[in-house]
């Protein structure tokens, strides 16, 4: 099955340029309410097309890549050998090393080896061991001092080269002496740092990841057996005000956190942040599903849901965009840009943070009575696995934060401007409104948290995890997504324990 997953704006200005028909189901699956399976659609949702190391002798770690001597494009990754984008932190390496490296930095975690820290550095095998993984990024030189420790856009330092630290530093920084005295630091010099965060992997709850296998990986047996529950851009001159209603009450458990009073507030800050609400449309989604209790759904069932589902959350970005407060300053096609290439992050923060309840209860059921064959599980690949473990410590995280409904739509428009997404033709004025944004999140949030003065950094660094999450999502085969999916909603519900992660307050 041949899809483009990329919604740009094609004739009519309908996402995806193509047919506007929705997935067919199979035989009699939409005859209606009496049918098994039976997908509806309330009116007003769009039915667009489906978007669907250099080698140390002292460390003696395996695999020293071939760099090459031919162009850029065919140079390896110091760390794993995969294909290298560039100069990250120093060094070349791949997309995959750079992410982890800045994460594992910035929100200072600390690993374990369950061999004898030497394990083999592959593309394959990079996600065994996080420990052995983060060691190597070190040793090659990979340079912490180039990670921006505030998140905020702008232009890279591309003067910082590798670092060769001792190897006493190193053990310093992966048993987390290091980062314990950097926060002993901050917080002596913070008044109120009394109440700062830590998101430690053990902290947060994450520290479960490696255990699921024993090596990192999920296993992949209990997911038969565990327990689950025409908007175009063109037209600027509609809905920019229109009042969309707070989170609805769907479960008295399932609403965003509530914060005091924004009456401390910068005015503008409060005028962006009340713009940035009226525009957000925090009910629950119109496609609803019915599937009779002894009812098996099909891998080609349960992937025509996902399409819908898609379709839906899709056409709501739009929808939001053109309610939006700067949309007459930024062109049509630069918005038509930034969708394309971000439609696909603002919907997995949306499923987080907003729509988790309704996919869990739901969607959740769905997901029960989709039994994969042993052939699909064993298809199911280390990038899958690494999907799952990476959107389960973003779910860990998001729900002990317990973000509200204005953090949220802060990180979202946040992650909407993203002024380093190709072809944009004024990236600058991009990145300006951006500003905005950024400065009235950090400002919220040094009014409503005076005791957490690490929060809105934790929140920035959420929205490169998403951006790398998603990106990988797009990676994977269509005809793996069932179970992918099935894995990502059975292994965050064990995880959390519970199906919400915007609690009340």
């Amino acid at each position: 099955m041949d899809m483009d997953r990329s919604p740009g704006l094609g004739a009519g200005g309908v996402p995806g340029g193509g047919s506007a028909s929705s997935p067919a189901f199979p035989g009699s699956l939409l005859l209606g309410q009496a049918s098994p399976l039976a997908v509806t659609t309330a009116a007003g949702v769009s039915p667009v097309s489906p978007i669907p190391v250099m080698d140390g002798n002292s460390w003696n770690l395996p695999v020293t890549p071939d760099m090459g001597e031919g162009k850029p494009g065919d140079k390896t990754c110091l760390i794993c050998g995969d294909r290298a984008t560039g100069l990250h932190y120093g060094i070349v390496s791949c997309e995959g090393c750079k992410g982890f490296f800045k994460r594992s930095i910035c929100n200072k975690r600390v690993y374990r080896c369950s061999r004898n820290k030497n394990c083999v550095m592959s593309r394959k095998q990079r996600n065994r061991c996080q420990y052995c993984r983060l060691l190597k990024c070190l040793q090659m030189g990979m340079n912490r001092k180039a990670i921006r420790e505030d998140g905020m856009p702008g232009g890279r330092n591309k003067s910082i080269g590798p670092v060769e630290i001792s190897e006493e530093e190193i053990e310093r920084i992966m048993s987390g002496k290091e980062f314990e005295e950097e926060e002993q630091q901050e917080a002596s010099s913070t008044t109120n740092a009394d109440g700062s965060l830590s998101f430690s992997t053990q902290a947060n709850g994450m520290g479960g990841i490696q255990g699921l296998n024993g090596v990192g990986g999920l296993d992949l047996s209990s997911l038969n057996y565990g327990s689950l529950s025409q908007g175009v851009l063109a037209d600027k001159s509609q809905g920019s005000n229109t009042y969309m209603p707070g989170l609805p009450s769907y479960g008295n458990a399932h609403s965003m956190a509530i914060p005091t009073s924004m009456g401390h507030l910068d005015p503008q800050s409060a005028t962006l942040l009340d713009q940035l609400l009226r525009a957000e449309d925090f009910d629950p989604l119109h496609t609803h599903i019915m599937v009779e209790d002894d009812y098996e759904v099909s891998k080609h069932e349960l992937f025509c849901l996902l399409c819908k589902i898609a379709d839906e959350m899709l056409f709501r970005q739009i929808t939001w965009i053109k309610k939006l407060p700067f949309l007459s300053e930024i062109s049509i096609s630069d918005l038509s840009t930034l969708l394309t290439n971000t439609w696909h992050e603002i919907s997995f923060l949306s499923a987080l943070c907003v729509h988790k309840p309704q996919l869990f209860g739901e969607f959740g059921s769905i997901i029960l009575k989709y039994q994969p064959t042993n052939e699909e599980l064993e298809q199911f690949s280390d990038d899958g696995m690494e999907i799952v473990e990476r959107t389960m410590y973003l779910s860990g995280k998001l729900h002990q934060m317990k973000i509200t409904k204005e953090e949220f739509v802060c990180m979202k428009v946040i992650n909407f401007l993203n002024q380093d997404v190709k072809n944009l033709r004024d990236a600058e004025l991009i990145e300006s409104v951006n500003k905005r944004f950024w400065y009235a999140c950090q400002d919220y949030i040094e009014a409503q948290y005076p005791h957490q003065p690490t929060r809105f950094r934790e929140l920035m660094m959420c929205l490169p995890e998403i951006r790398y999450v998603t990106s990988k999502i797009l990676d994977i085969p269509i005809e793996h997504l069932p179970l992918l999916f099935k894995a990502i909603m059975h292994s965050c519900k064990v995880n959390s324990g519970h199906p919400s992660i915007c609690v009340s307050a």
